[in-house]
């Protein structure tokens, strides 16, 4: 794959047109904003033990990033050199922040692109949607550019892909018990501690792992 290529993942103009159009939640019956907890009877492998940021919900689907499965050797100093963002001998150079963003596989879907889930003091116009006060994500090259030369924003991680439901979907799997859900934390979301968030998440709302059984439960 040439640069441009790769180039060309990082490039729409906006969000929306990355994310299917699931329109706009009308009441508390929808969970954008929140993080989804898979439990024990998921039997999705492309979802045990996830963690799930929703970025949108509403009657036409919902979609949400994967918060705690880490990408293998994708790096994101590494990632900056193959977009041709920095040069090789420019890694030792970067910020701290962008040396320990954590890449993460966000999903089965579109595993080629790349959404940054970030802190909501960096904005783009026509690029960032905002999702609730304090969690935004962009879906542009210029995102990784800012983090790259320290102006991005203070928290953020980059993931490859997402997770999608058609409309009803996440409801009927929440009904079969597949999903715990609770109100987001950005300190989870953004924290180091990948492997931890799971059970973090859990704890959360008062839950230990050895606890987790058949029965619906939700936050």
């Amino acid at each position: 794959m040439s640069s441009e290529d790769k180039k060309a993942k990082f490039r729409p103009r906006t969000v929306r047109r990355e994310i299917p159009d699931v329109g706009e939640a009308a009441d508390s019956r929808y969970l954008d904003g929140q993080l989804l907890i898979a439990m024990p009877v998921m039997g999705d492998p492309r979802f045990e033990r996830s963690v799930i940021y929703l970025c949108a919900h509403s009657a036409e689907g919902a979609m949400g990033i994967i918060v705690n499965r880490p990408a293998g050797s994708i790096d994101f100093p590494g990632l900056l050199v193959q977009l041709d963002i920095i040069k090789k001998a420019d890694q030792i150079k970067l910020p701290e922040n962008a040396e320990s963003l954590k890449v993460l596989k966000g999903g089965p879907v579109e595993t080629g692109r790349g959404f940054v889930l970030h802190s909501s003091d960096f904005f783009i116009q026509d690029a960032t949607l905002r999702i609730d006060e304090e969690i935004c994500l962009t879906a542009t090259i210029d995102i990784l550019k800012a983090i790259a030369k320290g102006s991005g924003p203070k928290h953020a991680i980059l993931a490859l892909g997402y997770a999608g439901w058609a409309a009803g979907q996440l409801e009927s799997e929440i009904q079969d018990n597949g999903w715990l859900h609770c109100d987001a934390d950005p300190d989870l979301i953004f924290g180091s501690d990948v492997e931890e968030k799971y059970s973090r998440a859990l704890r959360k709302i008062g839950i230990d792992v050895g606890m987790l059984s058949n029965e619906a439960g939700h936050a």
